[in-house]
């Protein structure tokens, strides 16, 4: 609770801070908000692959089948569940065309973002071809966690099958030192956690105070922020009281967790933290932790699945495709395959709507508009990943 209020209290600094409109105050508040998020990148890679294969080697692969198997089934109902809210909000609210001169005019926006280099960038498929690693030491050193993911299991499961003996026993010992080692350095950098706060929560207000989201677009927004909180407060919860678990505790116990993704805008780069708050704060079995999380923030995207698909009926409904019952159904679907396969970063969700889009030749121009706002909506939506995160670690755990 005390280290809860602290983080409250640096919120609130930082909030005031970047009001004041000091130019240096927020070159440096901006400084140290980069500093944070790339030492919390640093530590997501090695805590993904310590975490996946020490499960393995020590749990055996047979219990953690058991346990992939849950995690996988919980995190295609929370997402699938995501994209129906999304769905069923955009058909109610049903948000008007843009004006063709406004889309125009923002044209420039994505042409001029390095987003745009998506259109030349190859197919989904292609995509999904390039996670099979080729090289050992490639998917680490550029930070693919698909790739990554395939490789560690790999590693785990062999180790898992490895016969009992003093050399299978001084890897899996030195994998286990490795980690203590990790969370060690973890523990320090959460320890200074408040300053980081103060100078993300600066950073948001500064953009809020220059205008980033006078420039809104009403009921678009309206449908992705609305659906994002169903999800948060009414549909996990639901999940949560299936398993018998109390969604109040949980969510408190996390509180630090979400409270680092809504402002680092990445569930991967946040991952330290989550894993050290179910384990230290919920009471999560650590063999559950090291597993189920890494995993979670690798394909369990809730609040992806439903700006993908939110953003995508836009942007075809504004391209004039007309919108039928079967083609929401087939958009559910896409949003969803799209969220589980999406990197755990900053804009990740924006850079592969923007390549859906341009592979059906929708005004991917509209992107352009979203994107002076999209700021807010990936820090709530990075909020609910996490948030979902816990959610399915703390049922898995509940077995």
């Amino acid at each position: 609770m005390k280290k809860t209020l602290i983080w409250i209290g640096a919120l609130v600094v930082g909030a005031v801070l970047g009001l004041l409109g000091l130019g240096w105050l927020n070159e440096v508040m901006n400084y140290v908000a980069t500093v944070y998020t790339r030492l919390f990148q640093l530590l997501a890679v090695p805590t993904i692959m310590l975490a996946v294969i020490s499960t393995f080697a020590t749990f055996g692969s047979k219990g953690s089948g058991r346990i992939f198997g849950r995690t996988l089934r919980y995190t295609l109902l929370t997402t699938f569940a995501a994209a129906v809210v999304g769905a069923v909000l955009f058909v109610l609210v049903a948000p008007d065309n843009l004006p063709l001169e406004t889309i125009t005019a923002k044209a420039d926006a994505v042409a001029e973002s390095p987003l745009s280099t998506l259109h030349s960038q190859p197919s989904y498929s292609d995509h999904l071809i390039s996670i099979i690693p080729n090289n050992i030491v490639k998917p680490i050193l550029e930070g693919n966690v698909l790739s990554l993911l395939l490789l560690v299991f790999a590693v785990g499961i062999g180790l898992s099958k490895l016969p009992e003996s003093d050399n299978k026993a001084v890897v899996v010992k030195g994998l286990l030192g490795l980690q203590e080692l990790l969370f060690l350095l973890i523990h320090w950098l959460i320890w200074t956690l408040p300053l980081g706060i103060v100078a993300f929560s600066a950073q948001l207000s500064a953009q809020v105070s220059a205008g980033v989201v006078a420039d809104s677009i009403g009921k678009y927004v309206l449908v992705v922020l609305c659906g994002n909180v169903i999800q948060f407060f009414i549909v996990l919860p639901l999940f949560l009281l299936a398993r018998g678990l109390n969604p109040i505790h949980v969510l408190s116990r996390m509180m630090p967790a979400v409270l680092m993704a809504l402002f680092t805008k990445s569930s991967a780069a946040t991952l330290p933290v989550t894993m050290d708050t179910a384990e230290q704060r919920l009471g999560i079995s650590p063999k559950t932790a090291r597993f189920v999380l890494p995993l979670c923030t690798t394909i369990n995207m809730n609040g992806c699945a439903a700006f993908i698909l939110v953003t995508s009926l836009f942007v075809m409904q504004n391209g004039g495709i007309a919108l039928t019952l079967p083609t929401i159904l087939l958009w559910i679907l896409i949003s969803v395959i799209s969220a589980i396969g999406n990197a755990g970063v900053p804009m990740g969700c924006y850079f592969l709507t923007l390549s859906l889009m341009s592979g059906i030749g929708a005004p991917v121009a509209i992107l352009g508009i979203i994107l002076p706002i999209y700021t807010i909506i990936d820090m709530v939506e990075t909020a609910e990943n996490v948030w979902s995160d816990s959610c399915v670690a703390s049922m898995v755990d509940s077995y």
